[in-house]
């Protein structure tokens, strides 16, 4: 098939592209920069240098590749996480703006389906600690994360209400592997080893993982064989902080984790960290198994954590 991911250059888009590459697509790839298009020509793919704030040129570049599949993998995430300030404001642009544009550019080229990035670690912190799809966000989150929330709850609405594109919404864990805030020189490590990552309270927030490469093997997975609709992406073991925390310090070469009230961790980190430490929910990743025949080569952070960031 010819696929257009948009946000080749990413943490996810690089695995991604090549991936597909590997599995005999034909792969055009998205960078804002110029220095990154050579990375995407080296994986095996076309490169389209544009924004996907410019309609226009988005339009264009969708329009010449022709593709029967896009994917939507655009964030514009800094390299730390400052939870106390406004740091998800690009990236929700890009969800709400980026997927309209996106939408329009599939429209003029007639691509039949969509593939869209979301999260699946703001669920709202009620009942069950895993959730799956059909589980309400989390509306009323705090901090920076109310805008985020949002974005997403319109970018979800805007792919899977779409009449001229089938749309899939993947709904992915956190991150680790290379590229991402929890490899060995992202910004979670360094904050472990400076023992800035405590474990808050009864360290009961609920984290559910997937490494980059799993995440683009289900994307590949969804746009192969997967029906319209919402998936989780993440591995099989949903884990709290007090289980994950340690194991992460462990395996990274930092030193224990040390524990933190949580009117500490308010009072330091604000509000938003304060609740993902204590009542983030996990995602269970049972139907992306089930529907789309998919399976994680790191099943558990457990293994994920030893094999690929020590």
């Amino acid at each position: 098939m010819k696929v257009f991911v948009a946000g080749a250059s990413g943490a996810i888009g690089r695995p991604l592209v090549r991936q597909l590459v590997a599995a005999g697509h034909e792969v055009t790839g998205t960078t804002r920069r110029e220095e990154r298009a050579a990375e995407i020509r080296a994986a095996g793919a076309k490169a389209a240098v544009c924004d996907a704030l410019d309609a226009a040129a988005l339009r264009e570049a969708v329009v010449e590749a022709a593709p029967e599949v896009v994917v939507h993998q655009l964030t514009a995430l800094p390299t730390r996480l400052e939870l106390k300030g406004d740091f998800l404001e690009p990236t929700n642009r890009l969800r709400t703006e980026g997927t309209r544009n996106l939408l329009e550019a599939a429209r003029a080229s007639g691509t039949r389906l969509l593939v869209a990035h979301s999260v699946a670690f703001l669920y709202a912190p009620e009942g069950d600690w895993v959730k799956d799809e059909r589980a309400p966000m989390f509306e009323q989150a705090p901090g920076p994360f109310a805008g985020a929330v949002r974005a997403l709850a319109d970018l979800e609405r805007q792919v899977t209400s779409a009449e001229h594109v089938e749309g899939v919404v993947l709904r992915y864990g956190w991150f680790y592997g290379p590229g991402t805030h929890f490899a060995p020189d992202g910004a979670q490590a360094e904050e472990a080893r400076r023992r800035r990552l405590p474990i808050v309270g009864k360290g009961t927030g609920t984290y559910s993982f997937i490494h980059v490469e799993d995440a683009a093997s289900a994307t590949v997975a969804a746009l192969e064989r997967g029906a319209p609709g919402v998936y989780n992406v993440t591995d099989d073991e949903p884990a709290s902080m007090r289980e994950w925390v340690p194991a992460y310090a462990e395996a990274i070469g930092a030193k224990k984790p040390l524990h933190a009230p949580k009117w500490v961790a308010r009072l330091v980190a604000g509000s938003a960290a304060a609740m993902m430490a204590t009542q983030l929910r996990g995602a269970s990743n049972a139907k992306a198994r089930r529907e789309l025949g998919w399976r994680p080569r790191y099943p558990s952070w457990r293994q994920g954590f030893r094999e690929a960031l020590g």
